[in-house]
């Protein structure tokens, strides 16, 4: 199963149907245009045997293209730019790439821990609720910043930020009016054609 997972032409990716960090590695595919094999793997199961031998940890995204396994997020993502550059999700310059992967890294920390406790449930899920609107709307200046987050261009950063803001109003999370930027800019990633594509029937979903 491992040998014929490596020995095909086109990309697989084993991902989960409602994940943020598997959506943000569809996204990325998605706006690359690039072709790919997806492998839908359940987390309420143990995961298949084909995935551990691929990846000793067994976590989604992992992606196989050939003989090369990645299984981290962000180097999932930052691999993909670099082996299709076009369109490009990184600006070209050191200090706003930095700046970039920066803001990544706080809201994996941030955003995604209280999206985590929110899943959960338990009498945790409604602080975590009231946490992450707070964070959201205390981000407003880099929303307003630019036509994407903190880049005049959609960036590596864009494809994260969009699956969160997609979720939602799944996980209970109202901005209000004052959170109307963000949505904007929401609204702005949810209607093109690479964000469509980029969804399962699951996330699909999630809003009407």
């Amino acid at each position: 199963m491992v040998q014929s997972a490596r020995s095909r032409t086109v990309l697989t990716l084993y991902t989960t149907a409602d994940d943020v960090q598997c959506h943000r590695v569809r996204l990325v595919l998605a706006a690359k245009g690039v072709s790919y094999e997806r492998v839908e793997v359940d987390p309420n199961k143990p995961p298949p045997e084909d995935l551990i031998d691929l990846n000793p940890y067994g976590t989604t995204p992992t992606l196989v293209d050939r003989d090369l396994t990645l299984y981290d997020t962000a180097v999932v993502c930052e691999y993909l730019d670099e082996r299709y550059p076009h369109p490009p999700l990184m600006p070209i310059d050191p200090l706003s790439r930095a700046r970039l992967r920066l803001a990544s890294v706080r809201i994996e920390l941030d955003w995604l821990s209280q999206i985590a406790a929110i899943r959960e449930g338990g009498k945790t899920a409604d602080t975590a609720r009231k946490h992450l609107r707070e964070q959201l709307l205390t981000s407003l200046p880099l929303f307003k910043a630019s036509k994407f987050f903190l880049n005049p261009e959609m960036s590596l950063v864009d494809c994260l930020v969009a699956p969160v803001i997609w979720r939602l109003p799944w996980l209970g999370v109202d901005l209000g009016r004052e959170g109307k930027p963000i949505l904007d800019y929401g609204e702005r990633l949810f209607h093109s054609q690479g964000f469509a594509r980029s969804m399962t029937a699951e996330e699909k979903a999630m809003r009407p």
